[in-house]
């Protein structure tokens, strides 16, 4: 593991339950915030429209260490989405993180010299979606998000194993080859 917490990237992906589309899917940066991550942080903090950051939270007043930002990979059209990305993804995205601290996968004593840029997916059929599970919803995204961090920080997958696997493994959604 290399631990120069300069950049850091990783992914994960978690299914939800059956009938649901509450798939989660992060894509993590995590380093110091001195760095290139801090600056991609610092910049994600100005809004575009349909793709509003957030800091993770666990409640108001309990902002995460390292201090996280979320930023959907869709545009949020409609504030049952908005609500959903403030909510439920905000607070599994959250309590992610702070699990990882606890658990020795970032370092305590790093907290506050490091930060993470989470991009999360929000299916925009769940808002719609009237048997909506928002505790599959939280699920997958604690579980794909502390996945990811511990990738990232764990330099996975590696280049070795990319290459290992390079004509057995095929995108989820390839059927062009």
């Amino acid at each position: 593991m290399n631990n120069d917490y300069v950049f850091h990237a990783g992914e994960a992906t978690v299914l939800a339950a059956e009938g649901q589309f509450t798939d989660a899917m992060p894509e993590i940066l995590i380093g110091r915030t001195n760095g290139p991550v801090g600056q991609a942080f610092a910049n994600m903090m100005a809004q575009s429209k349909g793709h509003t950051a957030m800091f993770a939270i666990r409640a108001c007043n309990q902002l995460v260490r390292p201090a996280t930002i979320t930023v959907p990979k869709v545009t949020l059209k409609d504030v049952a989405n908005i609500d959903l990305f403030g909510g439920v993804v905000q607070s599994a995205t959250a309590d992610a993180v702070v699990d990882c601290v606890a658990e020795g996968i970032i370092p305590k004593a790093l907290v506050n010299e490091l930060c993470i840029v989470s991009l999360v997916w929000i299916d925009p059929r769940c808002a719609k979606d009237a048997n909506l599970d928002k505790k599959d919803m939280y699920r997958t995204n604690y579980e794909a998000t502390k996945l990811a961090i511990k990738r990232a920080l764990n330099n996975e997958p590696s280049i070795d194993e990319l290459i290992k696997n390079r004509h057995t493994i095929k995108h989820d959604m390839d059927d062009w080859s």
